[in-house]
């Protein structure tokens, strides 16, 4: 059936997914109690997040055509096992490989499974709200680290230990996203919601033109789009990745800390998505883009000025990761409209590949100038500088459209 209450269930599938699996976000919460036990060094341990960034940007182009081409179901269903497993193996480790395995390769791909299908089924439920529709679907993958962190960090490692931890994290997402699983259907073909026209003139109206995975590539605005999501998400990551080292560099306390990180971070990613992806219905997705990524190239040098002002500090964090959540959703709603609802699964993969890369070069840009200059200066204004290149190509962007005769390559703002 569907309704106009139906669809919204699908919001709550998107919703309870994501949830589960935004906690890779929360990945610090375990990094201190596994280097205590085991001995391993930040190095070492680093690593895990690494790989299950690179793995879960990879699988989603995989996952992606998947979805396309059989539906949301077993696409979602195959993340909601993977992710629940990796977390319960996790309370089995040994060694640094057990753990890149079961965190970094099983959870990479349990979450780019997971991910890669509410973005492509709100688009399709939604397409007259479908900034507002993506943006809180995935807005939950911004605050599972604000629910599951705390717990972890507060309550469940102190209580029952970290193996115990993992098994019982493990069993809260498998039902979660097997839940979600559920919900994630696809409306009939040619479903539009009760009483709405598509509105042509409209800065965020969709496109007519159904593109292919190749000619999406052969369209500029693909490529000015991946690279401004990639140097974007950098910058945000660099500060997602050193925030709590950065935080005791100026004396914040442990509780304070503890707060900041996986509480106001958090939330103001969850905001992000949700907040610009509703703005972006009304002002555009690349409007949207170009004033949040704007602001992240003033708010990185402006989090770095802050230093031990925990207030201060705090906003600041707060604006940076607000902006670093509006790419993952603002791109997301994007796609369907700039290159259609069809393919939007794996036009979505590939450009996603982005955040990847962003995973490989923020966190690498924190740690190797901290440890040239012992400071986060140069690492902060490195960030704001990735932000400005980013901000420039978002510029340079204009929503591709299509002729009459189907000239795909034909651009216009």
């Amino acid at each position: 059936m569907a309704s106009g209450i139906s669809r919204w269930w699908r919001v709550v599938g998107g919703l309870s997914m994501n949830l589960a699996l935004g906690t890779l976000y929360a990945w610090s919460v375990f990094v201190a109690p596994l280097e205590e036990q085991f001995g391993w060094k930040r190095a070492d341990t680093s690593m895990v997040f690494t790989i299950a960034v690179v793995v879960f940007a990879l699988t989603f182009v995989l996952a992606g055509r998947i979805q396309d081409k059989f539906g949301p179901f077993y696409c979602s269903l195959t993340g909601g096992i993977l992710v629940s497993l990796g977390f319960f193996l996790c309370s089995y480790t040994t060694s640094l490989t057990y753990l890149f395995v079961c965190f970094g390769v099983i959870g990479g791909l349990g979450n780019g499974f997971g991910y890669a299908t509410p973005i492509p089924v709100m688009a399709k439920w939604f397409p007259d709200k479908r900034g507002l529709a993506v943006g809180l679907a995935v807005g939950g993958y911004g605050a599972g680290s604000a629910i599951f962190g705390p717990l972890s960090q507060l309550k469940l490692i102190p209580h029952y230990g970290l193996s115990t931890t993992f098994q019982i994290l493990g069993g809260i997402f498998f039902v979660m996203t097997i839940l979600g699983a559920f919900l994630l259907k696809n409306p009939p073909a040619g479903y539009k919601p009760a009483g709405w026209t598509p509105a042509v003139a409209s800065k965020s109206a969709a496109t007519t033109y159904e593109f292919s995975p190749g000619e999406t590539l052969r369209t500029p605005t693909f490529y000015l789009m991946w690279v401004a999501y990639a140097l974007g998400c950098s910058a945000g990551l660099m500060v997602i990745s050193q925030l709590v080292p950065f935080a005791k560099s100026v004396g914040i306390t442990a509780a304070a800390l503890s707060t900041m990180g996986l509480v106001v971070g958090a939330c103001g990613n969850a905001s992000g998505r949700i907040l610009s992806g509703w703005m972006s219905d009304k002002l555009g997705r690349i409007n949207v883009l170009r004033v949040m990524i704007g602001i992240s190239t003033i708010a990185m040098p402006l989090l770095y000025a802050a230093g031990g002002d925990v207030a201060t500090l705090y906003l600041a964090v707060f604006i940076v990761y607000w902006c670093y959540g509006t790419q993952l959703s603002v791109n997301g709603s994007a796609t369907p409209d700039f290159w259609g609802a069809k393919n939007a699964g794996i036009n979505y993969g590939m450009l996603f590949t982005a955040w990847g890369v962003a995973g490989i070069i923020g966190p690498r840009i924190g740690g190797v100038l901290y440890d040239k200059y012992h400071n986060y200066q140069a690492a902060f204004y490195t960030a704001a500088a990735l932000a400005a290149v980013a901000l420039v190509c978002e510029m340079l962007a204009k929503r591709p459209t299509v002729s009459a005769a189907g000239d795909y390559s034909k651009e216009s703002r």
